[in-house]
């Protein structure tokens, strides 16, 4: 039969105190008198008391609790994202509540459920929702490249340069020799800038492109029903832009069903170089956008906010960069040839 852990109140009544006199030794108030201390230090060991972490946190009027406010469970990008927290948090006793609002969020405000968990501070994986603009709100940190709506306070923020990293996929596809591109679209900011630099510099560069319309999640089967449409409209296109790994995973899939080998009849290149494009089954070229880093300088950026600093609101941009692996290469034939 197992035995019932001692209690704050069991060690106040074995050293002949009150709680609320336990309580201030646990917390290592000057205002315990040194025999009243000795008692309850007595006590504990006597009982093998072990004070509640969560109970001694709210009596300091904190939970050591961050809330992650994420859209998609199946993006990659947010695993590497929380392990960035974790690194940047865990080591100082925070924890981690992750909400999903594509799922866990339909039942209840997530705001409001973090709110009432009395989280020390949260992150935003996402385009903030309006319910970000009312006061008595934690200290917060954007992570990633968002859309704030109007009236949303200006928070700090933390990003790797999407519009960048859509440029540099422009340059590799047109310097390999491509000159009749897709591109695969999503919902969100980041998806957003990314597709606008991506057009904008493949046609400064002399490159004709052609984009699907999906404002939907970044999935493979978006990527497949995708790429599907933009083959059967331009047989001509040899290189493939997706919105993310998992939607360009979609499109190797429909290269395969129609016949277009990769890379020489058809180069596909993603963004987020995840786990899933470095899989040796995969061998996706991508672009590094430093997910990790965005989710570890975030979390040191909240920690400082939730110390009590203060200062002008910040803006952290990380430079993303080009992992080239096996997807991309010369076209070696032109879309209908290989169709043929």
């Amino acid at each position: 039969m197992a035995t019932k852990r001692p209690t704050i109140y069991d060690v106040a009544q074995a050293a002949g105190v009150s709680k609320s006199l336990v309580s201030l030794v646990l917390q290592g108030s000057p205002r315990v008198g040194e025999g009243s201390r000795k008692a309850v230090e007595a006590a504990i060991v006597e009982l093998g008391y072990r004070p509640s972490r969560a109970a001694a946190n709210l009596a300091a009027g904190r939970t050591r609790v961050v809330g992650v406010l994420i859209d998609d469970y199946t993006n990659l990008w947010f695993v590497d994202l929380v392990r960035g927290l974790h690194a940047a948090l865990g080591p100082r006793g925070y924890r981690l509540s992750v909400v999903d609002v594509a799922t866990d969020g339909q039942a209840e405000d997530p705001i409001d459920s973090f709110l009432s968990m009395r989280v020390d501070g949260m992150v935003v994986g996402m385009d903030p929702p309006r319910a970000l603009s009312g006061a008595g709100l934690p200290p917060i940190v954007v992570a990633g490249t968002r859309e704030l709506p109007e009236g949303v306070a200006a928070f700090d923020r933390v990003a790797n340069d999407d519009a960048e990293g859509g440029r540099l996929v422009a340059r590799h596809l047109v310097d390999l020799g491509h000159r009749r591109l897709g591109h695969l679209a999503a919902a969100g900011g980041a998806a957003r800038a990314r597709r606008e630099a991506f057009v904008a510099q493949a046609r400064d560069l002399g490159a004709a492109v052609a984009g699907t319309d999906w404002v939907g999640a970044a999935t493979d089967e978006a990527g497949y029903l995708g790429t599907m449409e933009l083959l059967r409209a331009d047989p001509e296109i040899t290189g493939i832009f997706a919105a993310n790994d998992v939607m360009a995973v979609g499109a190797l899939a429909a290269a395969r069903e129609v016949g277009r080998e990769v890379p020489g009849g058809l180069s596909v290149v993603g963004y987020d170089d995840t786990s899933l494009a470095a899989s040796r089954l995969v061998s996706l070229t991508t672009v590094n956008d430093l997910s990790f880093d965005v989710g570890r300088e975030a979390g040191a950026l909240l920690l400082r906010r939730m110390r009590g600093e203060s200062g002008p609101v910040a803006r952290i941009v990380l430079p993303p960069s080009m992992t080239l692996r096996a997807t991309t290469a010369t076209p070696a034939v032109t879309g209908s040839a290989a169709a043929r």
